[in-house]
C-alpha cells in the first residue's frame, strides 16, 4: 500500500512541476494583445490557461492527500529497540581507602 503512494506522489510530484513550467507567465498576456504568437499556441489563445489551470489544481489536491497520507502512515509506527531489553548495570562507586600522605608514613617508619 505505502509503496503504491510512494510511487504515486512521485507522479504527481514530477507531473506538478511540468504543468507549472509549461504555463506562461502573467506578463505574457500583454504581448499576446499586441499579435505576439497567441495563434502559435498549442490549446489556442484561451484553452492553455483553463486547461493548465485546471490541471494545476487536480495534481495539487493530490500531491496534498498523498503528502498527508504519507505523513500520517509514517507517524503512527512504533518500533520496538533492541535497547529496551538491555537492562542497565548499576554503576556503584568503589570505597577507596583513604590517600595516606608519604610525608606522614616516612615519620612513622623512622620512629
Amino acid at each position: 500500500m505505502s509503496i503504491l503512494l510512494i510511487v504515486v506522489h512521485v507522479f504527481v510530484c514530477i507531473a506538478l512541476i511540468m504543468i507549472v513550467l509549461l504555463q506562461t507567465g502573467k506578463g505574457a498576456d500583454m504581448g499576446a494583445a499586441f499579435g505576439g504568437g497567441s495563434s502559435q499556441t498549442l490549446f489556442g489563445s484561451t484553452g492553455a490557461s483553463t486547461f493548465l489551470s485546471k490541471a494545476t489544481t487536480v495534481a495539487a489536491i493530490v500531491f496534498m492527500l498523498t503528502s498527508l497520507t504519507l505523513a500520517y502512515m509514517s507517524g503512527g509506527k512504533v518500533t520496538k529497540s533492541v535497547v529496551t531489553d538491555v537492562q542497565v548495570p548499576i554503576e556503584q562507586q568503589a570505597q577507596q581507602p583513604p590517600a595516606q600522605d608519604d610525608a606522614t608514613d616516612a615519620d612513622t617508619k623512622s620512629e
